[in-house]
């Protein structure tokens, strides 16, 4: 099974998700902004967990810089509200239960896990520029770490 994977340059697929609280949030929105969407495979497990508090606590440099972090898994609005409430996430969490967007920005797909090769989501982060293009498209990152390269990356210290 092959997958589309974006590149820099490309048109950032639009979206309307619901957040943790139910309310819509589409891209649109954040026209005229610089924006990090990433996906992670599970609310409350341990790599999504350190990867979502890597961006808490890094929240203050991101948008210091115009970014604005939005989180997606495929998670229920509930659990959402759940593991924001719980690690204290101050950045909207959006949920794709039925995996278009994951699938549109080539999030999901074909992975090793422990050496086998399974479909699932791929843990991807992309940042987008204030006319909706993709910036940077960085898949397969690691939970561990990933926040502080995307910092430097972006030249934010």
């Amino acid at each position: 099974m092959s997958q589309t994977k974006l590149e820099p340059g490309d048109a950032a697929p639009d979206f309307i998700l619901p957040d943790a609280g139910g309310e819509e949030v589409s891209l649109k929105s954040f026209r005229g902004k610089r924006v990090i969407l990433y996906f992670y495979p599970a609310a409350m497990t341990p790599g999504c967990t350190k990867q979502a508090c890597d961006f808490r606590d890094n929240l203050n440099a991101l948008t210091g810089h115009g970014l604005t972090v939005l989180g997606v898994s495929k998670d229920k609005p509930a659990k959402l509200q759940q593991f924001a409430e719980r690690d204290a996430l101050t950045f909207p969490l959006l949920s794709d239960p039925d995996l278009e967007v994951h699938k549109a920005y080539g999030a999901y797909g074909e992975k090793q896990n422990y050496g086998k090769t399974i479909t699932g989501v791929l843990r991807s982060t992309f940042v987008i520029d204030p006319e909706g293009k993709i910036e940077k498209a960085l898949y397969n990152v690691k939970a561990t770490g990933h926040v502080a390269r995307l910092l430097k990356d972006l030249d934010i210290s």
